[in-house]
Order: structure tokens, then sequence, then C-alpha cells
């Protein structure tokens, strides 16, 4: 479950009686689009369906089956969602406003590179500040996936950008191989993988361009600095970083 603070309220009003119940919001419109995957349990406040939630009043349990045809709260809970209307403070749909432009930078910093500057990873304050320069807000009651697209259009006139992805060999020593490429080979989609005769193994993986900096340093992390990385542009092209 999740705590009183994190919830919003979903309210229907049906045969003369309101349902309110606990949600987290996120799950709230999974739930309303028909998307949610999880366990109910774990994103409500309380396995219960309120008259009122604010004062702790239940509906009489004659309304419930009048209206869904059961009393019991895991059943009720999703179709109050489903039919009602999600209800959020000011406070907290700033707070899910500035969550989820924080995703958003995030996945745009993951995927995004500078056409100008040889494909080079855009960093996030890089990002934020552009992102401040546009008209572009982000909507709190919508998926950050949804809401990417959008995003980019308000950047490019800003900023030169593109979303892109990289492919990448590394090579680490005999000394480090056993171990490291297990982490390594995790970052990404393991395009081929060979086991040298000395001992070292060498990987090639595709991952989002602008994880590029993340996976160096993953790569001197697991080796000590000792791991060799090229940038492969085809397979006859091996630009050496």
């Amino acid at each position: 479950m999740i705590s009183l603070e994190d919830a919003v309220t979903a309210r229907l009003e049906s045969h003369g009686e309101r349902f309110e119940v606990l949600v987290d919001p996120d799950a709230a419109l999974a739930i309303k689009r028909e998307e949610f995957e999880g366990d109910l349990e774990d994103v409500i406040a309380a396995e219960d369906v309120f008259e009122d939630a604010s004062a702790g009043d239940r509906p009489p349990e004659s309304a419930l089956e009048d209206v869904f045809d059961t009393t019991e709260p895991l059943t009720v809970i999703p179709e109050v969602i489903r039919e009602g209307e999600i209800q959020i403070t000011a406070d907290q749909r700033r707070e899910m406003q500035e969550q989820k432009r924080r995703q958003l930078i995030n996945q745009i910093t993951r995927n995004a590179v500078n056409p100008q500057m040889d494909d080079a990873p855009h960093p996030p304050e890089r990002i934020e500040s552009a992102l401040e320069e546009t008209d572009f807000r982000v909507d709190p009651m919508e998926p950050v996936g949804s809401q990417v697209d959008d995003a980019l259009d308000a950047l490019r006139p800003v900023i030169p950008i593109r979303f892109d992805t990289v492919t990448v060999a590394v090579q680490l020593p005999p000394d480090y191989a056993g171990s490291g490429q297990a982490k390594v080979r995790e970052f990404g989609t393991l395009e081929r993988e060979e086991w040298q005769s000395n001992g070292s193994w060498v990987g090639v993986l595709t991952f989002p361009a602008g994880m590029q900096n993340e996976f160096y340093d993953l790569a001197n992390e697991v080796s000590s600095g000792e791991a060799e990385t090229q940038i492969i542009k085809d397979e006859d092209d091996l630009e050496t970083r």
C-alpha cells in the first residue's frame, strides 16, 4: 500500500450515492486507460471504499450492492476509478507535474544526442535549461511517454537534438572479464560476444545514444579503467573512443 500523502481521491457518484477510493495518481490513470498491470493492493492507500474519504465515512453495504453487485473493496475500487473522476489538489498537481518533468528530462537525456557535436549526449542540465526556454508544459495527468514527441518538437528550435541509438564494442581484459562481462552485457542489447584466446571478453552492445557516458563509466568501473571501447558505425568502420 501507499501512504495517504501520496494518494489522490477517485470519486464516483451514482444512484444518489457517492463512492471514494484512495489511490496512487499514476496507477489511477493507468487503470482508467485499461493499462494497469500491477497489483492493486500496492497502489491504494486503503483497502476500503468511502462515502467521504477525508472523514473516513463509508457508504451502506446496500449501496455497494446496488451499484456494483458486490461489497468486495478490491472489486469495487477499480470500478470507481474507471467510471469516476480523479480528484487532485493544487499541491498534488504541482508535485505530479514536477515529478513528470523530471521523468521527461531523464528520458530525453537517455535517448537524445547533439547531431552538431558528433552525436555527443546532451547533459540533463542542458535539456532542462532548453525546455525552460520553450512554451512546453508537462501535463501531470498524461504518461511521460506520450509527451516526449511534443517536448522534442518544442526543443528543436532551441538546441540541436535527435533520438538515436549507438552500438559500442567493449573489450575487458582477462583479470576482469569473468565478473565484468556479466554486468556489461545487461546494459543494452547484446548484439554479439566473443571470448579471446588470452581470456579477455569482447561484447558488442546497442543502447540509447544518450547513455554513452554511463556505459563508459560502467566499463571502467568493472575493469579498473582497463576496458577498451569502440563506437561501431558500420561493420567496416570502427571509431576508437
